[in-house]
């Protein structure tokens, strides 16, 4: 999926979760973008791996794309890290919440994922697309819109 696709799927990830948690939405918004940002750390090309261009090189050479960053164990590590530096419950929840959307929208890629990684399966789903394809796209209008419901949720006490 294109790094637009996995930013809307973080909002419409942490927006929803806000509404199980009542964690603040608007925490839950960032946070939510942060980690569905995050595992793309793999790739040079990407929108997180422009911005840490050192970090992301390192990362892809030691590992490639789309197999450690995109793992259970690299979300456990992920969690590990947030729990002993980050106090703040919402920004946790949001950037796991964004991660296990990007992990969730790259197994519906025909590349799918190293869920478990160290081992070499990839895992995807049985109806899978392309990136970049028509099919994107509405998944991309999809979770737009609930995005907007979500966030209409979230934000209706401010109105």
């Amino acid at each position: 999926m294109t790094g637009k696709t996995h930013i809307v799927g973080g909002i419409a990830a942490g927006l929803a979760y806000a509404q199980i948690t009542n964690y603040d939405p608007i925490i839950m918004l960032g946070a939510g973008i942060v980690g569905a940002l995050l595992p793309d750390i793999c790739h040079t090309g990407s929108k997180i791996g422009r911005k840490f261009k050192l970090l992301s090189k390192l990362i892809s050479m030691l590992f490639g794309h789309r197999t450690f960053t995109h793992s259970l164990l690299f979300l456990v590590i992920i969690a590990t890290l947030l729990n002993s530096f980050i106090p703040n419950e919402a920004v946790k929840a949001g950037v796991l919440a964004g991660m296990v959307s990007h992990y969730v929208l790259d197994m519906a890629t025909k590349n799918g994922i190293k869920l478990l990684f160290p081992l070499s399966m990839t895992v995807r789903f049985p109806l899978t697309t392309r990136t970049g394809s028509k099919v994107e796209s509405a998944v991309f209008s999809v979770l737009a819109l609930l995005s907007f419901y979500f966030g209409y949720e979230a934000f209706s006490y401010y109105l």
